[in-house]
């Protein structure tokens, strides 16, 4: 990767019009599913996408805000796996039809189970029972539900029930539903301790993980299935793999596909976008850790220039397909993991992915200098990421400036300085 770095002195709003490009251009066409997005959780960037913040019904994708809010209460210390409760009547608000856990009134289960049967048998009567658990009852769990989504920006997202059950107010996004699973992930990242698991038994009743993948690539570790007739059959998939950066040594993606015909159609399309996202984009260092941004000059202090530092390296996601043509996912080898190119002359050819990158950044500053005193959190600057000329990333530079006005004294010496050229 080769990464130049410009500095200019703009005010932040002047690149408020542009826009993030899409890091691969995958035929819309050739993908089977209503809507659609690939999210690289390490850099937040979205690495292509399709209708992904059309309103669709995420059917039991839902299960994922109820067992990340449970996983925060045990974090918080307000629950505990090994908690056993007792089922209440709530459990009869599951219809026979539902999948379930077979609860009965004053049935005894541990929080542990409950999320089990939530994350693996897709269980409805575990839903409600932890949003019970939870909040005191299963609407103010929904209110807790949509607070939640607010929090992350799910502004596609609005929730009347903790299962999933087909509802007219009731529809999240592919864009939210992958952010739900990029917190997941990095704020409770205990769930996937049970979305791995391949299978779940509860008293005599065996259920097998109906995410398929799970059997065919031991990198996926979640994240859930859900399906009615309203929503078609959905998947929010995810995998991890080793990068070689010693920053991020393991790469996290998730995919979401909403609408597809069939379980079986729901895994091939999922897999195909993560493999290919695997395949065809990587994650770089844009900036180190403590590297200089740019140095500002400093009135009435004896400090003269202010560096601004990144407080953390900053990640940042790049293309490595190099064609002008869009990638045909049909076609797309999910063996080799290449992109095969059909030629006019019916010869086909693969697309390798690029071994060097060109990056370059430019440093937005949102102020020419700084006056002392000053003692205050400061966004000094926007640091937008380009890839071939495009837009590909955006990030702030935010520090808490602590500068002293000098003395009157100092401040004197400094004005004849000025003054007399000495």
């Amino acid at each position: 990767m080769k990464i130049f770095i410009y500095v200019l002195a703009l005010l932040s709003f002047s690149c408020s019009t542009l826009v993030n490009a899409a890091l691969l251009n995958i035929n819309p066409l050739t993908v089977e599913a209503e809507s659609w997005t690939i999210l690289d959780p390490q850099s937040g960037q979205t690495i292509a996408e399709y209708n992904s913040h059309a309103q669709r019904a995420p059917a039991s994708l839902t299960k994922m805000m109820v067992a990340y809010i449970a996983l925060k209460e045990i974090k918080a210390g307000h629950l505990r796996k090994d908690e056993v409760l007792t089922a209440t009547p709530v459990v009869n608000m599951v219809q026979w039809d539902e999948s379930q856990m077979y609860l009965k009134p004053g049935e005894q289960i541990s929080i542990d189970h409950l999320l089990a049967g939530l994350v693996v048998m897709s269980a409805n009567d575990a839903a409600v029972t932890l949003a019970e658990r939870i909040s005191g009852s299963v609407p103010a769990f929904v209110e807790r539900m949509n607070k939640e989504a607010q929090a992350l920006g799910m502004q596609d997202t609005h929730f009347t029930n903790p299962a999933g059950i087909t509802m007219p107010e009731h529809f999240s996004s592919a864009h939210d539903l992958a952010r739900l699973g990029q917190a997941v992930t990095s704020e409770t990242p205990d769930y996937l301790n049970y979305s791995k698991q391949p299978n779940f038994s509860y008293k005599q009743r065996f259920h097998r993980a109906t995410n398929w993948v799970l059997k065919e690539d031991t990198s996926v570790d979640g994240l859930k299935t859900g399906f009615t007739k309203a929503a078609g059959y959905n998947l929010a998939l995810t995998a991890h793999r080793p990068t070689g950066l010693e920053e991020s040594p393991d790469r996290r993606l998730i995919v979401v596909v909403m609408g597809t015909k069939s379980a079986a159609k729901r895994a091939e399309v999922a897999y195909k976008l993560l493999n290919l996202a695997y395949a065809y984009t990587r994650d770089e260092v844009a900036i180190k850790d403590r590297q200089l941004i740019a140095e500002l000059p400093v009135v009435q202090s004896t400090l003269k220039m202010f560096k601004v530092e990144a407080k953390k390296p900053q990640i940042v996601t790049t293309s490595l397909y190099n064609n002008p043509i869009p990638v045909d996912l049909m076609s797309f080898d999910n063996i080799n993991h290449k992109v095969m190119l059909t030629q006019a002359n019916g010869l086909v050819s693969v697309v390798e992915p690029l071994q060097d990158t060109q990056t370059h950044l430019n440093v937005e500053l949102n102020v020419s200098s700084l006056t002392a005193p000053l003692e205050k959190m400061m966004h000094l600057a926007k640091v937008n990421v380009y890839q071939n000329d495009q837009l590909i990333q955006s990030f702030d530079i935010e520090d808490e400036v602590h500068i002293e006005q000098a003395s009157w004294f100092e401040r004197l010496i400094m004005w004849l300085k000025t003054i007399f050229n000495f």
